[in-house]
């Protein structure tokens, strides 16, 4: 049907992930994640130039993720962890003019597909929408499995160089609860601005080594809880204290992305190195400072062209807000609770294809102070332990 516009896919992931020796609950569990997307070129179907559509949904089952389960961790362990559910996705209709200079983009949408993001660490397991958007945003923001109602306009003055902004429903809706089949298509939330410029070079079949940089940033319009005070100013631990938490009005990112090969033939073959980094005020944001990077290595095994190997880091700092709510709860009340710092993840992973269209991976990572520190529920004094998790994933694409 491609002759006339249509395009259709279906991608299935399946897991199996163990954690080993942290956390508070040890042991293996099985993921699986089912996605069926449809993709309609309105300009070979009915000669309307320049209008596509798009429309994907999502069969996630799973036995409870490594994340909250095991760790009650901010960083993702597995990109495909949701709430088991059948659920509706993106679907929107885009116009492009201008010998599709400019595109606009019009429905339920996403951000992490176009924002925010590094191709080349899409490789690891836990790479994922960022710790410090999916922590500090209502509803970890408009991102997998979750989309909101928006609007995004793009501009591509020339082939390497690229400028996006976007207006989404900053308030997707709580999966478990209030969006289990991803068709609350609410614009009750207060909006959330993003907007992003990319450079590009040595692109495609292009000479020379290829890389990308990406500078952008996100403001959020909704209200806020300050993290450590009340609304006349007092520690919230304080036993003085109103309890009723200081409201502060939005909130606000700005992030840097860069990937660069260092060696190889087209843009994704051999050594590649990729970063992304970012910051938010730390008064009203529990993640304020956070950056992953990795590197990847790809038809490097003779006779493997298409297997991938890498390795990669991921780390969240704790607002300085959250920490001082920890220091005034041990001053103040005699809590003996850790204070929270930083948490982080080291991942190894291995991507072989078995045939085309389906790819075996083994992975490990290595989890830091989970949630930054949290309180153990079997010890008030001590931390939830980090440790190792061991993974298989399968994925299959048709």
């Amino acid at each position: 049907m491609e002759s006339f516009g249509v395009l259709y896919s279906f991608v299935y992931i399946n897991e199996i992930l163990g954690n080993v020796g942290g956390g508070f609950r040890q042991g293996p569990i099985y993921a699986g994640k089912l996605e069926a997307s449809l993709t309609i070129d309105f300009g070979k179907l009915a000669g309307v130039n320049g209008l596509s559509l798009f429309a994907n949904t999502f069969q996630i089952h799973d036995t409870g993720g490594l994340r909250d389960r095991s760790f009650g961790r901010l960083i993702t362990v597995s990109n495909i962890e949701a709430f088991p559910s059948t659920r509706a996705s993106e679907i929107w209709i885009e116009q492009k003019w201008s010998s599709d200079r400019f595109g606009l983009r019009l429905g339920q949408l996403t951000a992490d597909g176009e924002f925010f993001s590094a191709d080349y660490g899409k490789l690891f397991l836990s790479n994922d929408w960022p710790t410090i958007t999916g922590a500090n945003l209502p509803a970890g923001g408009p991102a997998y499995p979750v989309s909101t109602p928006g609007v995004r306009l793009r501009f591509d003055p020339d082939d390497s160089t690229s400028a996006l902004a976007a207006v989404f429903n900053g308030d997707p809706g709580e999966q478990r609860l209030r969006n289990r089949a991803g068709t609350n298509f609410s614009v009750d939330g207060p909006p959330l601005v993003m907007a992003e410029v990319q450079h590009r070079y040595n692109q495609e079949d292009a000479a020379g080594l290829a890389g990308s940089f990406k500078l952008g940033g996100y403001y959020h319009f909704g209200r806020f809880d300050h993290l450590r005070f009340d609304r006349v100013g007092l520690p919230l631990a304080s036993p003085s204290s109103t309890g009723v938490t200081r409201r502060l009005g939005g909130t606000s990112g700005i992030y840097v992305v860069a990937e660069l090969q260092l060696q190889g033939g087209g843009p994704e073959d051999g050594i590649t190195v990729y970063t992304r980094i970012s910051a938010s005020p730390s008064d009203r944001n529990l993640v304020d400072r956070w950056a992953d990077g990795g590197i990847v290595f790809a038809g490097m095994v003779p006779g493997r062209p298409n297997d991938k190997f890498g390795a990669s880091l991921i780390y969240a700092g704790i607002g300085e807000s959250a920490r001082g709510f920890d220091r005034d709860m041990r001053r103040l009340t005699n809590d003996l609770r850790p204070i929270r710092s930083f948490c982080a993840t080291f991942e190894v992973s291995y991507q072989t294809q078995i045939m085309p269209g389906w790819v075996v991976q083994p992975d490990f990572q290595y989890v830091f102070k989970p949630a930054g520190g949290i309180v153990s529920p079997f010890d008030h004094t001590a931390r939830v332990r980090g440790g190792p998790v061991f993974g298989l994933r399968s994925t299959f694409l048709y």
